[in-house]
C-alpha cells in the first residue's frame, strides 16, 4: 500500500478512525479525529496498543509479517457508553519504512442488534418450549376426555361427527350410601377416596379395555368396545367389573370409609359425540346407556346386574341368574341377570 492509497483511504473515513503505527515498535504515527474522538488525545510517538486489554501483539506481528494483515476487535468505556470496534490493520511502506496502516470501524449499533437477535431468538425458543409444553397438556387433557381417534379428528377438522356405535358394552356404577358419606366426612375427604379409586377404575379399564366415558359424583360410566369395535366388549365390561369390586374389597381392609358399589352392563347400541361449544365434553348417549343405568338399579351392593344381550356375549366364564326385570322406554319388560365369574374347581394333577 503506498502513500498516495493511504491518503486515498483517509479521505474516505468518513466517521472511520483511522491510525499509522510504525511497524517495529507499534508506536503512533497519526490519527484522524474521529480516532481521537474514540480513543481520547494520544499523543504521537505514545504505544497505543497498551491502552487494551489482552491485545496479542504477537499475533499481530505474525499475521502482519506472514499476511500484511491482521482483523480484530476491541470493547472499551467511551465516557458513559460501552463501544465496540473492529479493527483492521494492514501493513505498508512509508518511504521504504514499514508501517501499520489501522482502521477502526464502530460495530457497537451492529453488536447490540446481535445481542437483541441473540436474546430474541432465545425468547422464541423458550417460548416455542413452553407452547409446546401446553400443547401436550392440553392434548394429554383432551385424551382423558375422549378416544384418541375422537381427538385426531377434532384437531384435524374442528368438530366430531357423530357415530352410531353398535354393539358396545356399557359399565354404570354407583356407591351405596354416597348421600350420607357425603354428609359424614370433608368434601376434600371425600375427593380425594373419589380421586383414588377412580383412578384405579381407570387403570383397570384401560387393562381391560374399557374406557371411562363420565365421572359424575358417584356415577361411573365406562364403554369398551369403543371407538375401536371389539368382538369380546361384553367381556371386557364383565371383567373390568369385577376388578372394579374386587379392588374395593382390598381397599376396604385397609382405608376407614368403606366403600360398596352396584353395577349395572348392558349390551346395545350408543351415540358418540362431543356435546358443547365452550364446555364441550365428549359423551355417549342411547339405549345401552339408559338399560345400564337402569340395571345398575337393579344390583344388590358389590354385585353386577346385566341384561340378556350382556348374557348371550359372556360364554362359560360367567355365571348368569335371572334376578327380576326393568321396563323399557317403549313399555316392555326387560329380564334382569345376577351376573358373577365362574368358579372353577382347580384341576387334578
Amino acid at each position: 500500500m503506498t502513500i498516495a492509497a493511504i491518503n486515498e483511504q483517509l479521505l474516505r473515513a468518513i466517521g472511520v478512525g483511522v491510525a499509522l503505527l510504525d511497524l517495529q515498535s507499534l508506536r503512533l504515527r497519526f490519527c484522524n479525529d474521529t480516532f481521537r474522538g474514540w480513543f481520547g488525545e494520544i499523543e504521537v510517538g505514545s504505544k497505543l496498543l497498551e491502552q487494551f486489554q489482552d491485545f496479542d501483539t504477537e499475533a499481530l506481528r505474525a499475521a502482519l509479517a506472514a499476511e500484511g494483515r491482521y482483523t480484530t476487535e476491541t470493547t472499551f468505556r467511551l465516557r458513559r457508553r460501552t463501544m465496540t470496534v473492529a479493527m483492521d490493520f494492514n501493513r505498508a511502506l512509508d518511504e521504504d519504512e514499514p508501517i501499520a496502516v489501522l482502521v477502526c470501524q464502530n460495530i457497537s449499533r451492529i453488536k447490540e442488534l446481535e445481542s437483541m437477535i441473540d436474546s430474541y431468538s432465545m425468547m422464541v425458543e423458550r417460548n416455542t418450549r413452553e407452547i409446546k409444553r401446553e400443547k401436550e397438556q392440553v392434548e394429554k387433557l383432551l385424551l382423558n376426555m375422549m378416544p384418541r381417534s375422537v381427538y385426531e379428528e377434532y384437531k384435524t377438522f374442528g368438530i366430531v361427527t357423530p357415530r352410531l356405535y353398535d354393539p358396545v358394552s356399557v359399565v354404570c356404577i354407583d356407591f351405596v350410601g354416597f348421600s350420607e358419606m357425603v354428609s359424614a366426612h370433608e368434601p376434600g375427604v371425600i375427593v380425594s377416596e373419589l380421586n383414588d379409586i377412580y383412578t384405579a377404575f381407570d387403570r383397570i379399564g384401560e387393562q381391560f379395555g374399557c374406557a371411562r366415558i363420565r365421572a359424575v359424583g358417584d356415577l361411573y360410566i365406562g364403554v369398551a368396545g369403543l371407538p375401536d369395535p371389539t368382538e369380546d366388549h361384553a367381556q371386557a365390561a364383565a371383567n373390568a367389573a369385577i376388578r372394579f369390586m374386587r379392588y374395593l374389597n382390598q381397599r376396604n381392609g385397609s382405608h376407614p370409609i368403606q366403600w360398596s358399589c352396584r353395577v349395572g352392563i348392558a349390551s346395545g347400541a350408543v351415540v358418540g359425540s362431543v356435546v358443547g361449544v365452550q364446555k364441550y365434553i365428549y359423551d355417549v348417549f342411547g339405549p345401552a346407556v339408559i338399560t345400564a343405568g337402569q340395571l345398575r338399579y337393579k344390583a344388590e351392593p358389590m354385585t353386577i346386574s346385566g341384561n340378556r344381550a350382556v348374557v348371550e356375549r359372556l360364554g362359560d366364564a360367567f355365571t348368569a341368574a335371572e334376578a327380576g326385570s326393568i321396563t323399557r322406554s317403549d313399555g316392555s319388560e326387560e329380564t334382569v341377570f345376577r351376573i358373577a365369574a365362574e368358579m372353577r374347581a382347580p384341576q387334578e394333577r
